[in-house]
């Protein structure tokens, strides 16, 4: 067994996709023709972002949705990046939230930001 993706239920798969890559640089890789389902370019396991309908189409029972007015979901999605003040600048400018400015505990360097769709985001310094 091995961990192949992750995939985001949104309500608008290409504002998501075109937000991650304004953020975070992030480029799409694949999008289905009527935009249901995209992918990142996120290196070997990728990223992948549905809309509602797809998910409901997959599966029948419910699920918590992720928005940015309620509470974060229980996990995050944590990127390396070469400069911490800089990678946080930009996603702040791209419309995430901020939550933790660049800090520094135990050795590590990090902060923490909300994308557009409600998850959190760890950004970690290289």
């Amino acid at each position: 067994m091995e961990f192949v993706g992750q995939v985001i239920y949104v309500d608008n798969v290409e504002e998501t996709l075109d937000f991650y890559y304004q953020a975070f640089g992030f480029i799409t890789c694949s999008l289905s023709d009527n935009a249901e389902y995209g992918e990142l370019s996120t290196g070997n396991v990728k990223i992948a972002f549905a809309n509602h309908p797809y998910a409901q189409a997959h599966f029948k029972q419910g699920y918590i949705r992720a928005h940015p007015k309620q509470p974060a979901l229980g996990f995050e999605l944590r990127f390396g990046c070469n400069n911490l003040s800089e990678s946080y600048d930009r996603a702040i400018l791209a419309g995430a939230e901020p939550l933790c400015p660049p800090s520094q505990k135990d050795a590590q360097s990090y902060a923490y930001v909300r994308a557009i769709e409600g998850t959190l985001i760890c950004l970690s310094q290289n």
